[in-house]
């Protein structure tokens, strides 16, 4: 039996033995199996770092071309934006950052799709934070999408406009740069959905998304893609097929086993990072946890 399986199993335990204590942090982890050498230094395995790879008109145009922007994060969900870098659930951020970087020394990892059974499980938040804590750093460029084109929320959390941004570049109104904008948070770019648009699944899948992460793909170190629950509409499937990783979140004392069941088998087994397991509570006193539970393909069930 799997990991993932495990996880998903003790969610639906939970959901059944108590009730739900909140739905962000703080939280804590509960690691899987440690696994050695995980790199969280400047370099990328088996190359010589990204911004060698970058022309200076590149990166120029990057800076020129996208808007900065004054953000006014929600500090009840941005934690690397309010200036308490101590913040309860801040390191259980950084420990997935580190074994997202032990990933990547098994598999190319640079475009991640974050996605979840259902609505309301939190893959915005942890979209988010985890984009803000990759950046946090020294000489590492992210980009976070909004690609949930039917009920966007990275713009509110982070406090800025939706307009323009994906949707715009997918309809071929925008070019790459003028929908990116810039925030306080050194370089982390952030891509809104954009123009509300009545069908997202014939936009998402004409295939111009897999253009716009190939042609900038060199300008960042790593692209966090927040993508629709995988259970209710199919865009997350399609959006995956541009993305070299996926990673799953899941709400416990509230995903129903057999969503989250059927949300992972939406994906191969080989595109599958991990999975997050949000919102659980710890005996007699209720909070938020995370759980971040390694996708082993040696241990598949």
């Amino acid at each position: 039996m799997s990991r993932i399986h495990d996880a998903l199993k003790k969610a639906e335990m939970e959901r059944a033995e108590i009730q739900s204590g909140g739905v962000h942090p703080p939280f804590s982890v509960v690691p899987g199996t440690a696994a050695p050498g995980f790199r969280e230094d400047n370099s990328i395995p088996g190359g010589n770092g990204t911004d060698a790879a970058i022309s200076s008109f590149g990166l120029e145009s990057l800076l020129a071309k996208s808007s900065q922007e004054k953000w006014n994060p929600d500090p009840a969900t941005m934690l690397f934006l309010n200036g308490d870098d101590n913040k309860r659930g801040t390191e259980e951020f950084r420990t997935l950052r580190s074994r997202l970087y032990n990933a990547r020394e098994k598999m190319p990892l640079k475009s991640l799709l974050i996605t979840s059974a259902l609505p309301k499980e939190g893959k915005s938040f942890t979209s988010a934070n985890l984009a803000q804590v990759l950046v946090r750093q020294h000489g590492r460029r992210v980009l976070l999408i909004d690609a949930d084109l039917r009920a966007p929320r990275l713009h509110l959390m982070l406090g800025t406009t939706s307009v323009p941004g994906l949707s715009d570049y997918l309809q071929g109104r925008c070019e790459e740069f003028p929908v990116m904008q810039r925030g306080p948070l050194e370089n982390l770019f952030f891509i809104p959905s954009g123009t509300p648009i009545d069908d997202p699944s014939e936009l998402v899948g004409n295939g111009r998304l897999k253009v716009l992460l190939h042609r900038v793909g060199l300008l960042f170190d790593w692209i966090i893609v927040d993508s629709p629950p995988a259970v209710p509409v199919s865009d997350s499937g399609v959006l995956a097929k541009a993305c070299d990783g996926v990673l799953i979140v899941v709400r416990s004392n509230s995903t129903p086993f057999e969503a989250a069941r059927k949300a992972r088998e939406e994906f191969p087994d080989q595109s599958l990072v991990g999975m997050v397991l949000n919102g659980t509570s710890n005996g007699a006193e209720p909070y938020s946890r995370y759980y971040y539970e390694a996708y082993d393909k040696k241990n598949k069930g």
